[in-house]
């Protein structure tokens, strides 16, 4: 699952105010320092009745290999150069892309695809269904990240390929021709179409990748392009440049000539670059919101990740049901949200979060459900002392494992607070570790309880609700019910739109409301500072999140 980078640490320095120099995309000149557009030259002449949004990243891009990509910064590159048989739209619908025709079988286990005749790499030569075939299979002999999206996906034999018990070859999926590929499924999904929009499932030329070896994937220039832009240049660590593709189908709604982006990991240089009309947007932390909260251009925007509780369910506390329910109740989120964050977070009571996901009907699944142990401290003192005997304990001392960021350590503090004060005899104790070890920690089960989040990977309510099947990957608490194990099965095969959401309803009710298996926290917001002239900038609730088809610059 995606990793979205809140917390932004300094590594660049500013020169002086409102001056940075840096690589200049424009100049064939190299410079180590940070990259800043046209050295603080916004109208320099090569960009000159062009169309450029000038943005920025927090990290360098690690790869472009679509087989390896698993984080945000590389996400949002491989999705404005490349393309898969699907895209979304601006609404995060998927529409057909690399593909013009989608046939489906009566029984909904296999699926023709016909690739376009006019889809085409950046260097002229034609996508094949064959670099289809190859990049799909690719995924599993690399082990790639995502490489459990094609058991999602439901594509045959993949979950035999994860478990060693078949080979990549034997994947599902066969070009029957140059221009003709085959994908058969273990059961008929509802989900297929959006899933074939995410970039595990992009294409790959396989002569042009073999021919890059171990480089493929690492500079501008070791990989093809399909999609609306493609890179031009890439200077590590400090930024790199797209430039609108001439040959991709559709690049007549392409709207920009280029994209400037610059790897600037502190909000405070990216405000100051932003100030000086240097950059088009930044997104803010909390303690910048208050500051630019009346600002021309500032908005805000509900973001689907979530934060919540992980229980360690073998710890003799914490595996009694009141014990975590009584935690649940014990604190007032919405100071939390207002106070703490003040960045557009809202108070979470269900694991899917407001705004994310609509009925057949229209409704909101967060407003059918409602809100899921929701309630007062008096009550959950009640289901504390209830614990307590339970578990034959008159006090219990856990640890909260968080990550070492500034907001989530305030996030912490706030409820260590609000805990110790409200129930009688309980301790936390706060262990602030990098990410990964965190992840380690969890996949471990090494940890009483531990602050986590988790990112929607695709559109719909399963995304957070299969997380918690027995033995899971995402699971990482020893959390089982094998009714739970059992519906959410039937749930992924159910193609009854209505009755597969009404399922998905009662999945969550029976996670958070009989078995409390987790505490929800709080959903995201996101805090923007965004130029006027800045159109249609649009991000999707799933990653990959920015798709820059669409921006346009007004008065340009």
């Amino acid at each position: 699952m995606r990793r979205k980078k809140k917390g932004l640490s300094l590594v660049i320095a500013l020169l002086m105010a409102f001056t940075v120099a840096g690589c200049n995309f424009n100049s064939e000149q190299t410079n180590t320092q940070t990259p800043a557009p046209n050295n603080g030259n916004q109208t320099a002449e090569p960009t000159a009745g062009k169309k450029v949004l000038r943005i920025y990243d927090s990290d360098e891009i690690p790869t472009l290999d679509t087989a390896q990509v698993h984080e945000d910064v590389s996400f949002a590159v491989v999705n404005n150069t490349m393309e898969g048989l699907y895209r979304r739209d601006a609404n995060s619908q998927p529409y057909l892309a690399m593909a013009e025709k989608h046939d489906m079988s009566p029984d909904g286990l296999v699926h023709t695809f016909k690739i376009r005749e006019n889809a085409k790499w950046n260097n002229g030569e034609p996508v094949t269904a064959h670099d289809f075939e190859f990049a799909w299979k690719k995924v599993f002999q690399a082990a790639g990240h995502y490489s459990f999206m094609f058991e999602t996906a439901a594509v045959l034999n993949s979950t035999a390929i994860l478990k060693g018990e078949k080979k990549p070859e034997d994947l599902g999926v066969k070009a029957l021709d140059d221009r003709t590929l085959e994908v058969k499924l273990e059961y008929p999904n509802p989900l297929l179409n959006q899933l074939l929009s995410f970039p595990t499932f992009f294409p790959q030329k396989k002569e042009f990748v073999e021919s890059k070896k171990e480089k493929y994937g690492l500079e501008f220039d070791t990989v093809l392009y399909n999609g609306p832009f493609m890179l031009t240049e890439w200077k590590h660590d400090q930024g790199w440049k797209y430039e609108k593709n001439p040959n991709y189908w559709d690049k007549d709604k392409v709207k920009l000539d280029q994209i400037d982006a610059y790897v600037v990991k502190d909000v405070s240089t990216a405000l100051t670059l932003y100030e000086s009309g240097q950059i088009d947007r930044v997104e803010l932390t909390s303690s910048f919101v208050d500051q630019y909260r009346d600002k021309e251009g500032f908005l805000t925007i509900k973001d689907p990740s979530i934060r919540f509780l992980r229980f360690n369910h073998t710890h003799p506390a914490l595996g009694n049901v009141n014990i975590r329910r009584a935690i649940n109740l014990a604190w007032d989120k919405q100071g939390l949200t207002d106070v703490i964050l003040n960045d557009g977070a809202t108070p979470l009571y269900g694991m899917v979060p407001g705004g994310f996901f609509f009925s057949p009907e229209g409704k909101d699944f967060r407003q059918l459900n409602g809100d899921i142990n929701k309630g007062t401290v008096e009550q959950a003192q009640e289901f504390w002392k209830k614990g307590l005997q339970e578990t034959g304990l008159s006090e219990v001392k856990v640890a909260l494992n968080l990550a070492d960021t500034d907001t989530q350590k305030k996030v912490g503090e706030y409820l260590k607070n609000q805990l110790e004060k409200n129930l009688p005899g309980f301790t936390l104790e706060l262990k602030s570790v990098p990410t990964n070890q965190r992840l380690e920690l969890e996949k471990a089960v090494n940890y009483d309880i531990s602050l986590s989040s988790w990112g929607p990977d695709y559109s719909d309510p399963m995304t957070y609700i299969d997380m918690w099947v027995t033995g899971g990957s995402a699971n990482r608490m020893k959390y089982s019910n094998a009714k739970y194990d059992e519906m959410v099965k039937q749930a992924k095969m159910e193609t009854d739109m209505s009755k597969r959401f009404q399922m998905m309803l009662e999945l969550e009710k029976m996670l958070l409301d009989q078995d409390v298996a987790v505490a929800p926290v709080y959903q995201e917001g996101l805090a923007v500072l965004q130029r006027p002239t800045v159109k249609d900038y649009v991000v999707l609730p799933t990653a990959p999140r920015y798709n820059y088809m669409w921006v346009d610059i007004a008065g340009q």
